[in-house]
């Protein structure tokens, strides 16, 4: 078997690691890591701080030891976004593949490759979103409600759940306001933590 130089080990993975960030999508929240979420925010209650405590542990937890899914719902600002790019941005530096993309965006680049300008297929990037082992999927209930979203949005979440794959989502939409189809695989207890 063929083995790669000793002295080219570094550069391997240096080259490793950049194939790996930049398939991330992770360019725009590289400065969202635990280290630099807020948990002592002024003017929150005793109630609310620990609602926000719990649910970084919950965050630092699952980026160490992925498994099934972790949905973050509340309001603007609140921090899902943050937690949920802190929770990619780790795995990311244990080399593992993770994609991290806003669900409206999300649609729109699928539908890009549509175009006859575009660099990448669509099969290769809807695949890419289905099976990437970590997807971030950032403000879901954002998106158009066309049927076309609806249909693309619930195929990626139907084909993740059949797999078990390691999924997040953030969303400040209430749950009832989902496609019925996505809602039910969010609320399986046996596969998400809220």
């Amino acid at each position: 078997k063929a083995f790669p130089c000793s002295c080219q080990r570094e550069t391997i993975m240096l080259r490793r690691h950049s194939e790996l960030q930049r398939f991330s999508n992770l360019d725009a929240v590289a400065d969202k890591v635990f280290e630099t979420f807020e948990l002592e925010l002024p003017g929150l209650t005793q109630s609310q701080l620990s609602l926000l405590q719990g649910c970084y542990k919950r965050a630092v937890a699952y980026a160490e030891a992925p498994d099934g899914w972790l949905l973050f719902q509340g309001n603007y600002g609140s921090g899902k976004t943050h937690l949920a790019a802190a929770i990619a941005n780790y795995r990311l530096s244990q080399g593992d593949r993770v994609l991290f993309v806003t669900v409206p965006d999300l649609l729109d680049h699928l539908r890009s490759t549509f175009g006859p300008s575009s660099e990448v297929q669509y099969d290769e990037m809807f695949d890419r979103v289905r099976k990437v082992p970590l997807l971030i999927l950032d403000d879901m209930g954002a998106e158009s409600q066309t049927p076309w979203a609806q249909e693309k949005l619930y195929q990626i979440i139907n084909h993740r759940y059949l797999n078990r794959l390691n999924t997040v989502i953030t969303t400040n939409s209430p749950l009832h306001s989902l496609d019925p189809r996505i809602r039910s695989r969010l609320v399986d207890r046996q596969l998400t933590q809220t």
